[in-house]
């Protein structure tokens, strides 16, 4: 029955997103959500690899971070987006859910709070929630994609920021226009720049209080390149063109979900990236995955193990509780995660997660 609930989630979500499960369903994706006949949890490939570390599955060992999505409406269609954000999508987060946040968000005490969309600052009721955040002591984090702070009714959204000492994390793949261009589409990276100047006016990149983080996205079926090394190019040739600071660069690997993943089977480059991402397994990662420090809440409330999980519609699952409803912290922080294929994508290389490189 509650796997029968799931599958009926899972189709409010996009098309292409109900296709991936249909045709994966009974794929190692999934597996670790079927009960064995014994009683016991089915293990699929990845959890398998971490086994072998481990000698067990995956578990949580503590909430630093609550990540909430707002929704997944979007101003822009991005051609990495792994939740298929966009202007068409009518997803947002209403207040009462935003309420029952804010109450697990006080239980847990974590150390951050990180706003994610879409772009968070589209949904209504965004500043509101922002304040009544901030006005308990917890620190937030708002990831932005920067264009959104020049559309019509983001007036004094920078200025907002820095009032509260909201951290920002910023999507800018690339120091090239034409490669942002190619991911996020035309006029984007001269609106990006005149932000992230905009930003820098207000002290964000130059005090420590304010940090303003760039985030790189492969723009293809490879590896991110070492996050130092990459982050010295950006340093350079933004502060050299436009004069740019700014804390760090957080590279992130493209996970093969949502528009990515419809680009690779266009492009007959699937089966390439998968096996490149289980190849690269690094098995120093594991001990920094983001699923192990934190819990997504979805924009319905849903929780998640992470923001991917929640792309795929696959809930929190073995004995913990699936929404802020029911949020019960000492059922949460060492629940055991639910992983699949897609995991991979978080141990290749140097390890990705939300902020940035993990080894």
């Amino acid at each position: 029955m509650r796997l029968l609930i799931r599958m009926l989630r899972v189709l409010v979500w996009s098309r292409k997103t109900v296709e991936y499960l249909g045709t994966h369903w009974k794929s190692n994706d999934i597996k670790n959500t079927q009960r064995a006949s014994s009683g016991g949890v089915r293990m699929n490939d990845f959890e398998r690899q971490i086994a072998g570390i481990n000698g067990e599955g995956l578990h949580s060992v503590k909430i630093e971070t609550l990540q909430v999505n707002l929704g997944l409406l979007c101003n822009q269609r991005c051609t990495h987006c792994h939740l298929e954000a966009s202007p068409q999508r009518n997803e947002i987060m209403e207040w009462p859910v935003m309420e029952l946040v804010l109450e697990a968000a006080k239980r847990v005490h974590c150390k951050l709070i990180d706003l994610t969309g879409g772009a968070p600052e589209l949904n209504p009721h965004f500043r509101r929630f922002v304040k009544a955040l901030c006005q308990e002591g917890l620190q937030v984090q708002v990831r932005t994609n920067l264009t959104v702070l020049s559309e019509p009714g983001m007036e004094g959204m920078p200025e907002f920021f820095r009032k509260h000492q909201i951290q920002i994390v910023a999507s800018m793949p690339c120091y090239l226009e034409e490669n942002v261009c190619a991911q996020r589409g035309r006029g984007v990276y001269e609106r990006s720049i005149a932000v992230i100047k905009r930003l820098n006016a207000l002290d964000y990149g130059s005090n420590p209080e304010l940090p303003l983080n760039l985030v790189y996205n492969p723009g293809g079926p490879f590896l991110p390149p070492p996050q130092l090394v990459l982050e010295e190019d950006y340093r350079r040739e933004l502060g050299q063109r436009f004069g740019i600071t700014f804390t760090r660069l957080l590279t992130i690997t493209n996970m093969p979900l949502g528009r990515f993943r419809t680009e690779l089977i266009r492009k007959r480059e699937e089966e390439n990236y998968l096996r490149l991402l289980r190849k690269s397994f690094n098995p120093e990662t594991v001990t920094e995955l983001m699923c192990r420090h934190q819990v997504s809440v979805g924009w319905d409330g849903t929780l998640y193990d992470c923001d991917f999980n929640l792309s795929l519609g696959l809930s929190v699952n073995h004995g913990a509780p699936d929404h802020i409803q029911s949020f019960r912290l000492e059922d949460l922080w060492k629940r055991r995660i639910v992983t699949g294929e897609h995991c991979f994508a978080c141990t290749a290389g140097s390890g990705s997660s939300c902020g940035g490189a993990l080894v």
